[in-house]
């Protein structure tokens, strides 16, 4: 009997997350700064990736975060820009940026989580 196995550990099985700001607005949630709310807006960031600049505009709202678009990028498709859009959702889904690297992708994973700090302390009230 001829066994076969198949890799199939998704990305996201591979994403290590911060043990702190768990859930929409727990512990580490960006919706407040200090007790006061950011200013809702889109507000544009940058950081350094693998293969260079990173740009990632961020939305904004009353409740925090709700939407990631990412102008641009350097990295492959394939490994960093997987790695970012996985970031992305899970950004969204938890609400922070409180994130660890995707393994495998350690220097895309941090020039986005980077470009979105940098966003946040743009709207900083």
């Amino acid at each position: 009997m001829k066994k076969t196995m198949r890799k199939t550990a998704p990305l996201a099985a591979m994403l290590l997350c911060a043990c702190a700001g768990f859930g929409p607005g727990g512990g580490g949630a960006l919706n407040t700064k200090g007790g006061a709310a950011y200013p809702p807006a889109v507000y544009e960031g940058t950081g350094r990736g693998f293969r260079g600049p990173v740009r990632v505009a961020v939305r904004l709202e009353a409740g925090g975060i709700t939407d990631i678009r990412i102008v641009e990028h350097r990295d492959d498709q394939a490994v960093g820009g997987a790695a970012m859009e996985e970031l992305l959702d899970q950004i969204l889904l938890y609400n922070t940026a409180d994130l660890d690297a995707v393994s495998g992708a350690t220097e895309s994973s941090e020039g986005f989580l980077e470009a979105v700090e940098d966003a946040l302390a743009k709207a900083a009230p």
